[in-house]
């Protein structure tokens, strides 16, 4: 379940209510999908094969042809990234860049672990949503964001367009934000 770390504060938010409702008044979308209906084979495995992401989508179908619904969401993929992704440590400084998109920017973690940095409301500042397994978040278009891996440095993640060439990433140079 997610935990919610609010920097300006030093303040963490672990109960799933407290959690839930944080996002909500930041205008986040939250869910967590059952991780137990994949099977034990792919449950906490973070390097895929394109068969495997494909056996994920169909796993999920229902929720995520229902988040689709609710938002407009048109495709979705799957991304696999650990220490055997080709150029991880690219891809990741590309990630760590706090930046906006002019679609929401959705993420349904089916396996590890990933962190949602997020500028919040005026008085809020940025924030940071750490995810793990069976966590669904949605980051409002036009909001200051990044998404990085925690520790163990392994994600797998759905995530949902509404463009067909998925999000682009427009950067935000905020002084405000700190690492």
């Amino acid at each position: 379940m997610a935990t919610i770390f609010i920097r300006n504060e030093e303040r963490r938010i672990e109960n799933q209510e407290q959690v839930a409702s944080f996002l909500a008044d930041q205008g986040v979308l939250y869910e967590h999908w059952d991780t137990t209906k994949l099977p034990k084979e792919l449950q906490g495995k973070c390097s895929l094969t394109d068969e495997e992401k494909s056996q994920t989508l169909e796993v999920y179908d229902e929720e995520i042809r229902s988040l689709a619904e609710r938002n407009g969401y048109q495709n979705w993929d799957v991304v696999a990234l650990s220490e055997s992704t080709p150029n991880l440590e690219d891809l990741l400084k590309k990630f760590e860049q706090v930046h906006t998109h002019t679609e929401d920017e959705v993420r349904a973690i089916t396996a590890g672990h990933g962190i949602f940095i997020i500028k919040g409301a005026e008085d809020t500042g940025y924030f940071d949503v750490e995810l793990e397994a069976g966590d669904v978040i949605s980051v409002p278009v036009n909001t200051p964001h990044f998404f990085t891996l925690m520790d163990d440095r392994q994600v797998v993640a759905v995530r949902l367009f509404i463009e067909t060439e998925g999000w682009v990433a427009h950067p935000f140079e905020d002084p405000e934000f700190q690492k």
